[in-house]
Order: structure tokens, then C-alpha cells, then sequence
């Protein structure tokens, strides 16, 4: 059985679908997924009906074989053109819209389906529950509704920790001189609204803290607000029921209060703009970076002379003919233990673990007599010569090893991917020279030859680099160094407005980051480990010689004299902010000070004030979540400190508006500086 206190976001969020599926049954505990859909209870078929945004919540987390085990026999969108299927029940999941009320109204009008369990991914508002109520009596068949829920699911996770809300281009709207006050108070209710689901799945109410000023200090009291009126909401539902009264309120199994700490630390995009376009070589990073990872599906260009080859994974989604993509499950072994590590270290655990997929293969095939293990199902005759317990086992090893070969092909394609681009446009440059000071004039030299070098045209790259040098500049970069820089883009005809607007920033704002000082992370096992509770090193490398040697499909078997010149593991500005909250004992004076002065609302307190200066307090559980854009890098730096040490672990979620890819950001911030 899954504890709560085991449960991540992810699981959490599978399991309030889970219990959506079986018609929110509640005598049904859905955390304990294997348990669910090995139930001995009557399996329900069903049709399950999605909107455009449903189906990123679904498909991030759960695939066809699991709907299916749910009893979903068919899936659909409810914009499209859909069959009758009047014998059949209908579960919909869809956002809380008008648009989307008039289609059930339609459904339910010409009978398209037996029953309608409707379930929304927000809270449906008031007047348009008036509104479907009206329109459901008028049609006379109120009787085949027979479930209305509010789900709170609207987010999309794609990690164990990690969710997005969906809100693409946040930063611009929030920064941009054109966005009037409607705009941005609608946005940041938007995102109070967002951050309420999250809150409500995971079943814990926090504390708020949020710094002043800006954004977050909006969502902050719209989301307090919020709060408090569940809370008071609830206590007014527990008071009914020991009055005996009815108190059905379409949120089921949903707690309002834990003795568990918790805080929600609220940041604006602004407190670090380094992270954003610096270049990682954490494998899920350079993933996210290099190629489009989103919805859990990598997506690679085919390059002219790759066209013609097969893939040797045959899970892959191929999309067309330019592309191909690749699913990453849930229960992907390798994604799951290495998708954090430093690129040669993930490099060389796919190669063990064909290695360690072969020792077994070579065990079964000796046991067996057999040449190929794809012979034993159908070779019976084998059976006379083992025991019928032996055989039995070998039979069900089989599916797994078929399974784990099937992942690690695949990360060997993605391996090789990697390894073609990294060699195209020599990202180990930008690595290496982005860990350098930017106040040193050989690094400065340095970058002015890698720009002239003639070798790569990946001008994207290079802006990115140039920006993480000027942001991290402690004295200022000489103008004449900027001048040549901005002289090297102009000549190459690459559009300078992202500067415009980094400069804009740094001289109003100074970035608040730079108020904040990091710390050595030093952690308590081995970085190679492949425990996924103990998340390895969130840093960048020095160096990639030797790498570009390794043939493609055996990626690991240069690696072994690799030099790996890694720099000191640190914190990064949000984490620094997230320790000086959640561990006040272990941080800085200096980032104590700066978070000191943050926004403290306790939505506990339903009456006093929250204005006061809290005291400091060490928290377990933490959710912390970027207004303007977020990034895996952010992500993998929490992680790393959150199970730094052993002893003291903390659970550390981390969200966003969107997470945005380096270059997608750049681009973002181009059309603020044009403006």
C-alpha cells in the first residue's frame, strides 16, 4: 500500500483520475495504483470525454493500456465530431467553460450516452452551474446526470515533483508596457486559481510567502483569499455534519487541514534570470534544451542522413517523417534513475545497463538451451528439460527483459541524438566557458574567439552565454568587450532586442538574485547511485573531450577516460531562497534577511492580520512555484538540495506559469525588448 507519505505529486494526481475513472468511488483507495486495477470489483465500461487541455493533464500521466485498465474502451474530444453511443456511460473531464456546457447540453439532448458523470478540471463557477441546471430541467432528463465534480486537476505534471499550469508567456504578459490592469489582474487570478487546484490535490494547506512588489505579491492575496473562504467553507461542511446535516460539496476524499508543515513560497521570474539561459549538461536538461520535451514526449530531428534508418525502439511515436519522437512512461527505468545526472555519468549507466540486459539474456538462453530468447515461448519441448516452476519463471522474466530493452534502445537513440549535436555546434564551449568568472579578462578572450571561430552558427547559443556573463558580472563588463559582442551579432544579422531588454532589467532591478549568496551543496551519497531519492548533481561540465568520439549505439564505451573536471555542486539563487525558508538554521545571515522581509499569510487564520513579521520556522514539505516561467534546471537544483543530507530530507515541488525552454525564453524576452 502507498502511504501517504510516500506519495509525490504525480502520484497524487494519478490518483484523483484514477477515482474520477471508476465514478469517484470512494471505497476505492486509487493511491495504491496495482491495487485499483487488479480490484475484484465489476469493471465499468466506459467512454471517456476530454477537452483540448484535459487531455495534457491525462496523457502526461496515465497511457491508453492504463485507461483501458480503468475500463475507458474509447477516448475522445469533445469538440470533435463524436459517434452515438447510447448504451454506454460517459465520464467527461473538461474545463469549466460555457462552450463546453452547450456540448454536454447537446449530448444529453440527442441521447448520445446511457449516463454522464461530468467532471471539471476547476471549480465550476456558480452561474454557470445556474446555467447547466436550467438548460438540464428544460431538456426534462436531469435523471441521466448522475455526477457533478469539481476535480481541481487543471495542471500538467511531468515529473515526480514538478507541474506546469499552462500559462505560456506569462513574463511577457506581466512586463509588457501594453498589458493594462485588467490584463495582469486577470492573469495573476488565473494563477491563483491554478495554484488553488495544486492545493486541494495535495490535500495540504500552507503557509504563504511571497516577496513584495511584484507578481507574486498579487497571487499571493488572491490565493490567501481563496483559502481562507475553503477553510471557513469547511468548517462550516464539518459543523453540518455533526448537526447531521447534508453537506455534499463534489470533492471527494478532499482534507482541509494536517499537522504536516508546509509552506508555498511564491518567487517572480526576476529573482534569477541566469538559470534561464544557461547551458546544463544534467541529462534531462540538455534534453529540454537541445530537443522539445513536452508532455512527456521527446521530439528529435531526423538529419538528411539519418532518414533511412530504422529505430531500434519499438515504442517510439513516430511522428513524421522529419521527427521522430519518443515516449517517456512513468515506469521508464532509466529516465526515472538518470534523468538527473551529469550527461557522461547517465552515458555510462545506459551502457550497463545493456550489459547488465545481456548477462541476463545469456542466463536464460544457458538454462533454457535456446540461441534467442525470443524462441523460449515457443520452444516447448525445452519444458521437459527444466522443472515446470523453472520454466514458469523464465516465461514471466520475459515481458520485463523484452520491456527494459525496449527503454534502453531507446535512451541510446536519444543518447546518439545528443552526442551529434553536441559535436555540431560544441556545446562543451559554451559549458565550460559559462563556469568561468566573467570579470576575468581570459574568460572575456576567451568567449571573443569561440564567437569568431568560424565553426558554428548556433547564434542562439551564443546570445545565451553572452547573457549569463553579463548577469553574473560582479564589476560590470567593459563596454568595449559588449560593443564587440553586439558588433558580432549585427554583422551576422541576428536581432540584439533580447539585450535591450536584459540591460533594461539589470539597470531598474540590479536582480534580486544578487542579493542572495549560494552555498556547497554537499551531498551524502554517491552522485553515481542510481537511488532516485537522492537526485545527483545539478551542475554544469568543464569539458566534453572524448565524447565526441563515441560511435553512435554504444555511447558508454569511451567514457571510462573521460576527464571529468567538475566544478564545486552549489545552490542557485531560488534554492537559496527555498533554504532560507524551509531550513532557517542552516542558511545565511544574508539570505535570512532578504526573506525576512517577505509576505507571510497563514490561510489558517481566518480572522487576524498577516502582516506581521513572522518567525523563522523549519518546514518539511515546501511548494515552490515560479510567476513568469520555470525550467528543469531549477527543478533538478531543488531536488539535490531537498535529499543533500540523508538525515534531513525535505519534499520540495516545484512549478511554474510554463516551463520554457532556453531559447523559447530568449525569444519571449526579444519581443519585450523591442518594445
Amino acid at each position: 500500500m502507498v502511504t501517504s507519505k510516500e506519495e509525490c505529486l504525480r502520484d497524487k494526481q494519478v490518483a484523483s483520475i484514477l477515482r474520477m475513472l471508476f465514478l469517484n468511488d470512494i471505497s476505492l483507495d486509487t493511491r495504491d495504483v496495482d491495487a485499483t486495477f487488479n480490484s475484484t470489483n465489476e469493471l465499468n465500461w466506459k467512454v471517456l470525454v476530454m477537452d483540448a487541455k484535459s487531455t495534457s493533464v491525462v496523457s502526461s500521466v496515465l497511457r491508453v493500456k492504463d485507461l483501458l485498465k480503468a475500463g475507458v474502451t474509447v477516448h475522445t474530444l469533445i469538440e470533435q465530431e463524436r459517434a452515438s453511443l447510447p448504451d454506454v456511460p460517459a465520464v467527461y473531464f473538461i474545463s469549466p467553460t460555457k462552450e463546453n456546457l452547450d456540448r454536454v447540453i447537446n449530448d444529453l439532448k440527442n441521447d448520445y450516452y446511457l449516463e454522464y458523470y461530468i467532471n471539471f478540471n476547476s471549480s465550476l463557477p456558480r452561474q454557470l452551474l445556474e446555467y447547466f441546471a436550467k438548460n438540464v430541467a428544460q431538456l426534462n432528463k436531469s435523471d441521466k446526470i448522475k455526477q457533478l465534480y469539481d476535480q481541481y486537476l487543471d495542471f500538467l505534471v511531468t515529473e515526480k515533483e514538478l507541474f506546469s499550469l499552462q500559462l505560456p508567456l506569462t513574463y511577457s504578459k506581466l512586463n509588457n508596457p501594453q498589458s493594462n490592469e485588467d490584463i495582469i489582474t486577470q492573469l495573476c487570478e488565473n494563477i491563483a486559481t491554478g495554484l488553488f487546484n495544486i492545493i486541494i490535490t495535495t490535500n495540504i494547506i500552507p503557509i504563504i510567502r511571497a516577496p513584495v512588489g511584484g507578481p507574486a505579491e498579487m497571487v499571493a492575496g488572491k490565493l490567501g483569499s481563496k483559502l481562507r473562504d475553503y477553510m471557513i467553507n469547511m468548517r462550516s461542511s464539518n459543523n453540518n455534519a455533526s448537526n447531521g446535516k447534508s453537506t455534499s460539496t463534489g470533492t471527494p476524499n478532499q482534507g482541509a487541514d494536517t499537522l504536516e508543515k508546509s509552506v508555498l513560497i511564491l518567487l517572480d521570474r526576476n529573482i534569477d534570470f541566469t538559470s534561464m539561459f544557461n547551458h546544463s549538461w544534467i541529462y534531462q536538461c540538455m534534453v529540454f534544451d537541445i530537443f522539445k520535451l513536452q508532455k512527456n514526449i521527446i521530439t528529435i530531428p531526423i538529419k538528411q542522413d539519418d532518414s533511412n534508418k530504422s529505430d531500434t525502439n519499438n515504442n517510439s511515436l513516430v511522428g513524421n517523417s522529419s521527427t521522430r519522437s519518443y515516449d517517456l512512461e512513468p515506469t521508464d527505468f532509466f529516465w526515472n534513475e538518470n534523468s538527473h545526472l551529469p550527461f557522461p555519468e547517465a552515458a555510462e549507466n545506459v551502457e550497463n545497463s545493456l550489459a547488465d540486459y545481456k548477462e541476463k539474456v545469456n542466463q536464460i538462453t544457458k538454462k533454457t538451451g535456446v540461441s534467442n530468447i525470443n524462441d523460449i515461448a515457443t520452444n516447448f519441448d525445452q519444458k521437459d528439460a527444466m522443472e515446470t516452476a523453472q520454466f514458469q519463471e523464465v516465461i514471466k522474466t520475459l515481458p520485463v527483459l523484452t520491456n527494459r530493452k525496449s527503454i534502453i534502445d531507446m535512451h541510446m537513440n536519444i543518447f546518439a541524438a545528443l552526442l551529434s549535436e553536441l559535436e555540431e555546434k560544441k556545446l562543451d564551449t559554451f559549458f565550460e566557458i559559462e563556469q568561468q568568472d566573467p570579470d576575468n579578462n581570459k574568460t572575456r578572450t576567451e568567449f571573443l574567439d569561440m564567437l569568431n571561430d568560424n565553426k558554428t552558427n548556433n547564434f542562439d547559443d551564443k546570445m545565451r552565454s553572452f547573457i549569463v556573463l553579463y548577469l553574473l558580472s560582479k564589476n560590470g563588463l567593459p563596454k568595449d568587450f559588449i560593443n564587440k559582442v553586439e558588433t558580432y551579432f549585427k554583422d551576422n544579422q541576428y536581432d540584439i532586442t533580447p539585450l535591450k531588454y536584459i540591460y533594461k532589467l539589470h539597470e531598474m532591478t540590479q536582480l534580486s538574485s544578487m542579493s542572495l549568496q549560494n552555498k556547497t551543496l554537499t551531498t551524502s551519497t554517491n552522485s553515481n547511485s542510481n537511488n532516485t531519492n537522492t537526485p545527483g548533481t545539478s551542475i554544469q561540465s568543464s569539458s566534453l573531450s572524448g565524447l565526441y568520439n563515441l560511435t553512435e549505439g554504444r555511447v558508454g564505451s569511451l567514457l571510462s577516460g573521460l576527464k571529468k573536471l567538475l566544478p564545486e555542486k552549489k545552490t542557485i539563487p531560488i534554492t537559496n531562497v527555498v533554504e532560507a525558508i524551509m531550513d532557517p538554521l542552516n542558511s545565511s545571515q544574508k539570505n535570512l534577511e532578504t526573506t525576512d522581509n517577505y509576505l507571510y499569510i497563514d490561510p489558517h487564520n481566518t480572522r487576524g492580520s498577516h502582516t506581521k513579521k513572522p518567525k523563522r520556522q523549519t518546514y518539511n514539505n515546501s511548494i515552490v512555484f515560479v510567476i513568469g516561467g520555470g525550467n528543469y534546471f531549477e527543478y533538478q537544483n531543488l531536488q539535490e538540495w531537498a535529499h543533500a543530507e540523508i538525515h534531513n530530507t525535505k519534499t520540495v515541488m516545484y512549478g511554474s506559469t510554463d516551463i520554457i525552454s532556453p531559447n523559447d525564453f530568449l525569444h519571449e524576452i526579444a519581443a519585450l525588448g523591442s518594445n
